[in-house]
């Protein structure tokens, strides 16, 4: 292959990376639910290894401020792992960065919607900012943040 084929077919893969992002929008939304149980909160103590007894020991977590058990705040990050990946299949995704605030604790029984906004596209690179929210049933935010994805 020659220099010059070289070059045009990394020209040419830019430029079909760049009709992705021109398939999202500032202000596109993507959003799924999902209820946080006993068994998926033990499911990942034993993927993450964190047995910390706040989340798995309802007598332990009785004496907390929080009153019962609370869902790990990694379970509910990975939440937006899976609205990304899931609602932007199409559009084939890599993380780059992932901000993370906690603004209230996840208990099991709650209902945790997770949006993905889109913010910001890049025009000369595929990369997409999209601001990251869980709230709960009740509509309180219980996580909030950025992620920053490059299009596939």
């Amino acid at each position: 292959m020659s220099l010059f084929t070289f070059y045009y077919l990394l020209d040419f893969s830019f430029g079909q990376q760049n009709l992705s992002i021109m398939n999202l929008n500032i202000g596109d939304q993507f959003s799924v639910s999902r209820e946080v149980t006993d068994e998926l909160i033990r499911r990942f103590a034993e993927v993450s290894g964190d047995y910390n007894p706040i989340h798995l020991d309802e007598e332990f977590a009785r004496a907390t401020r929080f009153g019962k058990r609370i869902a790990h705040g990694m379970l509910t990050a990975s939440f937006i792992s899976g609205v990304l990946g899931y609602e932007l299949s199409v559009r084939k995704v890599v993380y780059l960065g992932q901000t993370l605030k906690f603004r209230a604790p996840v208990f099991i029984g709650d209902t945790i919607t997770t949006t993905a906004t889109v913010k910001r596209l890049r025009e000369d690179k595929p990369i997409v900012t999209i601001e990251t929210i869980c709230t709960n049933q009740q509509g309180e935010t219980v996580l909030e943040g950025e992620a920053t994805l490059m299009l596939l």
